[in-house]
């Protein structure tokens, strides 16, 4: 079974052909704006463009697979089965948007977005370009020169991970793949499990973490820069728990790097 289901096939359009389609799509949306308000839930606004405009999907499902594990997701409008536009209630956009539609447009093998935001007292949109597609993304390097494949759960993290990203490439949002991995660690009861913090005076509380072994957790990042600062801020935490190593992957489109923290 393939790993990623789309529900309709879609064409890869050029910038050009889709910032004409989408000024049609716009026109439409700036007259819905203008008759509904600003705040109806997004759903309403999806349901209107379709039903003035030909050719519009809403909600459509893509599936991805690993496994045992199944992930449904909705993007939220595609038209003529060529642009995709994700529409947004919030008070602007967000960097959390952006990187929303981007998955959309790698799981539908598209070129490009935009983001709709109704909330304003204006109408709010951006573009957004994909140029990658899963493809390439599933062709990526891996360093683990500082990878204590000796330690607890590090083989089973490794090898889960790489098949994972395998899979569905390395450009998709963090939470999927980590969602993905604690099937694959603990099956149906996959889930953070809670780790007691410590500070100077005792128990400060529980923090809830994904383990691959006792006393072993994981994390998954996508620095392009930072990973210094990462690796102190999670010794900084090795210290106030009661875990004895992190094992983490820091996911860039074309490399993979898994180092232990201790």
């Amino acid at each position: 079974m393939m790993p990623v289901v789309p529900s309709i096939k879609t064409t890869r359009i050029s910038q050009h052909e889709f910032k004409d389609l989408s000024y049609g799509v716009m026109q439409h949306v700036f007259e819905i704006h203008n008759e509904f308000g600003r705040l109806f839930d997004e759903k309403i606004y999806k349901r209107e463009l379709a039903a003035r405009m030909h050719d519009v999907e809403i909600e459509v499902l893509v599936e991805l697979i690993h496994g045992s594990f199944v992930k449904r997701l909705f993007a939220d409008v595609i038209v003529s089965g060529s642009g995709l536009f994700e529409f947004k209630v919030a008070d602007t956009i967000h960097p959390k948007h952006r990187s929303q539609a981007m998955q959309y447009l790698l799981l539908f093998d598209l070129s490009h977005a935009k983001i709709v935001n109704t909330q304003p007292d204006q109408v709010q949109h951006e573009f957004v370009n994909c140029h990658q597609r899963l493809a390439d993304l599933r062709q990526f390097k891996i360093d683990s020169n500082h990878f204590d494949f000796s330690a607890p759960g590090a083989h089973e993290f490794y090898a889960h991970l790489v098949l994972l990203l395998r899979d569905w490439g390395t450009g998709l949002c963090l939470s999927l793949y980590e969602q993905a991995l604690q099937h694959c660690l603990h099956g149906e009861e996959s889930g953070n499990q809670l780790v007691s913090v410590n500070g100077r005076q005792g128990h400060l509380g529980e923090q809830p973490m994904g383990l691959v072994a006792p006393g072993i957790a994981f994390k998954l990042t996508a620095l392009s820069k930072g990973e210094e600062s990462f690796q102190t801020h999670a010794k900084r935490l090795l210290n106030h728990t009661s875990l004895n190593a992190i094992h983490w992957a820091n996911i860039k489109n074309e490399l993979v790097t898994f180092k232990t923290i201790r």
